[in-house]
C-alpha cells in the first residue's frame, strides 16, 4: 500500500483530495509536503501515521539535537541526493532520518557507503534540508553534484535578460551548477528574511553573512566554495548588468526578482578589497514589507499627535536618525495614510526603494544634474499638496523645502542626526536662517528599530535593581518583565522582527523661541521634555514594560543619547 492510500484509509485525506495531489507528487515525502501546503493536512500527523503504518519511530527533528560527529564519516553527496540525516548512533547502530518509509533504497546506500548497520526513522523532508543547510552550509549541494537534484531553482525568477560579453569568466558564471549555488544564496536569504547579505573575500575564501533584525548572523558555508568564488561574483555582476571585467572601481547596480510570485528588489554595491571583491546585497522584499502606521510601534499616542501633523495643510516634518532605522517605512507609511484622489502626493528619492500606488515618485540622477533641490524646484510647478524629499543633504534642499512649505505645501523628509532636537541645530549649521527654521518645522521624529522579542520562547523574570540601569522606570513596574531565551523558531536569537522606538518633538513656542535664539541641542531637548516629550530610551522602557522588547536591546540601541533624567528636571523646576 502506498503513502497516500495509507492517509485516506486513516481519515486524514478523502478520495478526491489524492487525487489531487497525485499529479504534483512523485513520492510519499512530496505527497505529504504538497498536502501540508494545500492546508489539507497537518506534516506531522501525517508522518506520523505512516510511521505507525510502516513500523519506523517518527523524529521530530526540530527538538532533536543531533550527533554532528557523525558527519565526518558521513558522504554529503547521501545527504542531498537521497534525503537523509545521521541523527545519532544506538546500540551500535547508525540512526538515520528519512522522509520516505517507502523508499529503502537510500538506507540500502548510507549502509553500503558506511559500512554500518543503518536504522532508519521518518522525519519531514523540509527539517531534513534545514539540517543540512544548518551544517553543512548554504549551497553545499552545489559542490556535492548540484546537477542531480531537483529542487528550487524555478522558484526564483529573473525579470530581466541577462547580457554576457562572451568572456571565458562569464561562460563559467552561466553554468547551471554556479547559477544554482546563487540562487540558493539568495532564497535563504530572503526565507531568513534577510535585509542584506554581505559576501566577502578573505584571506581565507569566501565568507558569507546575513544581517537578519539588525544584526549580523555568519552564515556557514563548505570551504569547497572558494573554486567558486569568481564565478559567484561574476554571476551576480552580471544579474546586476554590472561590468565583469571591471575589478578596480566600485560598482553599483540593481537585480530584480520574483520568489513565490512575490517581486524583490536587489541592490548591489561592489568595492574591490585587498583579497578580492566584497559585494553587499540590499534585499527589498515588497511583499514582505508593512507599511501600516498603526503597526510600527508607535505608543497610541505618539500615534494620534503624529496622525494630526501629517494632515495639516503646510510646514515641514522632519524624521531624523541612522541609516537602517526606519525612516522611509515611517514616511512611505505616513504617505499611504494621507493618500486621497484629491490629495497630489510627490516624491523625490534617492533611490526609490517601494513603488506606491497613485503617488507621483521620482528618482533623483545626480550624474546628470537631477538632484534633491532640482527636482524639488520643477514638483512646485506640478501644483502638489504634499512633497517627500528623501533627505535634506545640503543648504539648498534644505532652502528650497522651506520655500516650498512657505508657499502652502506640506513637505516630509528626512535628516541624520542623533535626537529630535538635534534636527533645527542641524538646519542652521547648515546654514538656514533661524528664524525660518523656527516658522516652518512643524515637528521632528527621531526613531530607531529594536529586535522584539519572539513569542514563542520569552520568559518572565522579575528584576533587581542591579540589574537595571537608574533611569529605568521602576515606579510603574508592576507585573514581570521578558528576556529572550531563544528557539528554533527565531534561530536562537531569542528575537523575531523588529519594531520603532520614537521620539516625537512637537514645535511649540518654547521651542520656535529656542531654535530662534539658536540654542544648543541639550536646551531644546530638555525644554521638549519638559513640554511631555518622551525621549528614545523612555519609549524603549514602554516597551520593555509591555513585554515586547528586553531591557538588552533598549541599552543596546539608546546608549549614546544624552540622557536628561525627569527627576533632574523635577529638581531644577522645584
Amino acid at each position: 500500500m502506498d503513502a497516500g492510500s495509507l492517509l485516506v484509509q486513516r481519515g486524514l485525506l478523502t478520495r478526491e483530495q489524492l487525487e489531487q495531489l497525485n499529479g504534483h507528487a512523485d513520492n510519499a515525502a512530496e505527497l505529504i509536503e504538497e498536502a501540508a501546503r494545500l492546508g489539507i493536512v497537518d506534516s506531522v500527523t501525517a508522518l506520523k501515521a505512516l510511521a505507525e503504518e510502516t513500523g519506523l519511530d517518527f523524529v521530530d527533528l526540530r527538538e532533536v539535537e543531533p550527533d554532528l560527529s557523525l558527519l565526518d564519516g558521513f558522504p554529503a553527496k547521501l545527504i542531498h541526493r537521497q534525503g537523509v540525516f545521521p541523527i545519532r548512533r544506538e546500540h551500535g547502530q547508525l540512526v538515520v532520518a528519512t522522509s520516505d518509509p517507502f523508499d529503502l533504497y537510500p538506507i540500502d546506500e548510507v549502509s553500503a557507503a558506511t559500512g554500518e548497520s543503518v536504522v532508519p526513522v521518518l522525519a519531514a523532508r523540509s527539517e531534513i534540508h534545514r539540517l543540512a543547510k544548518d551544517h553543512l552550509g548554504v549551497g553545499s549541494e552545489t559542490v556535492e553534484g548540484l546537477l542531480q537534484l531537483r529542487g528550487e531553482e524555478d522558484d526564483l525568477e529573473l525579470l530581466d535578460e541577462i547580457e554576457t560579453d562572451g568572456s571565458e569568466l562569464s561562460e563559467m558564471a552561466q553554468e547551471a551548477s554556479v547559477v544554482r549555488l546563487v540562487n540558493e544564496l539568495l532564497l535563504e536569504a530572503i526565507h531568513s528574511r534577510a535585509s542584506d547579505v554581505h559576501i566577502e573575500s578573505q584571506a581565507s575564501g569566501l565568507k558569507v553573512r546575513y544581517r537578519i533584525d539588525g544584526m549580523l548572523h555568519p552564515q556557514p558555508v563548505p570551504p569547497e566554495i572558494n573554486r567558486f568564488q569568481a564565478a559567484i561574483i561574476s554571476r551576480l555582476k552580471i544579474m546586476a548588468r554590472l561590468n565583469i571585467a571591471e575589478k578596480r572601481l566600485p560598482q553599483d547596480g540593481r537585480i530584480k526578482l520574483k520568489v513565490h510570485g512575490r517581486e524583490i528588489d536587489v541592490r548591489v554595491s561592489v568595492i574591490p578589497m585587498i583579497h578580492g571583491e566584497g559585494l553587499v546585497l540590499r534585499i527589498l522584499d515588497k511583499g514582505a514589507m508593512v507599511l501600516d502606521l498603526k503597526r510600527l510601534g508607535m505608543e497610541p499616542d505618539t500615534y494620534a499627535t503624529f496622525s494630526e501633523l501629517i494632515r495639516l495643510p503646510h510646514g515641514i516634518l522632519l524624521v531624523t536618525g541612522p541609516t537602517g532605522s526606519g525612516k522611509t517605512t515611517t514616511l512611505y507609511s505616513a504617505l499611504l495614510e494621507i493618500n486621497e484622489p484629491h490629495i497630489k502626493i510627490i516624491t523625490t528619492e534617492d533611490p526609490v526603494e517601494y513603488q506606491l500606488e497613485g503617488i507621483n515618485q521620482i528618482q533623483v540622477h545626480p550624474k546628470i544634474g537631477l538632484t534633491f533641490a532640482a527636482s524639488l524646484r520643477s514638483i512646485l510647478r506640478h501644483d502638489p499638496d504634499v512633497v517627500l524629499v528623501g533627505e535634506i543633504r545640503d543648504l539648498e534642499t534644505a532652502e528650497n523645502a522651506i520655500q516650498a512649505s512657505l508657499t502652502g505645501h506640506l513637505v516630509f523628509s528626512t535628516l541624520h542626526t542623533n535626537d529630535a532636537a538635534g534636527a533645527y541645530t542641524r538646519m542652521v549649521d547648515m546654514g538656514v536662517e533661524p528664524f525660518l527654521v523656527a516658522s516652518t518645522v512643524e515637528a521632528v521624529m527621531a526613531q530607531r528599530l529594536v529586535r522584539k522579542l519572539c513569542a514563542h520562547c520569552k520568559e518572565p523574570y522579575h528584576p533587581s535593581r542591579d540589574d537595571l540601569p537608574p533611569d529605568f522606570p521602576w515606579e510603574e513596574l508592576t507585573e514581570p518583565i521578558y528576556r529572550p531565551k531563544g528557539c528554533r523558531e527565531c534561530r536562537h536569537s531569542g528575537y523575531t522582527g523588529r519594531l520603532g522606538l520614537y521620539e516625537l518633538l512637537l514645535t511649540t513656542e518654547r521651542i520656535r523661541e529656542l531654535a530662534h535664539d539658536r540654542a544648543s541641542t541639550w536646551e531644546i531637548k530638555k525644554a521638549g521634555m519638559e513640554e511631555g516629550m518622551r525621549t528614545l530610551r523612555e519609549d524603549g522602557w514602554r516597551k520593555v514594560l509591555r513585554g515586547v522588547t528586553s531591557v538588552d536591546e533598549v541599552l543596546r540601541i539608546t546608549k549614546g543619547d544624552r540622557m536628561i533624567s525627569r527627576k533632574s528636571l523635577k529638581r531644577a523646576s522645584a
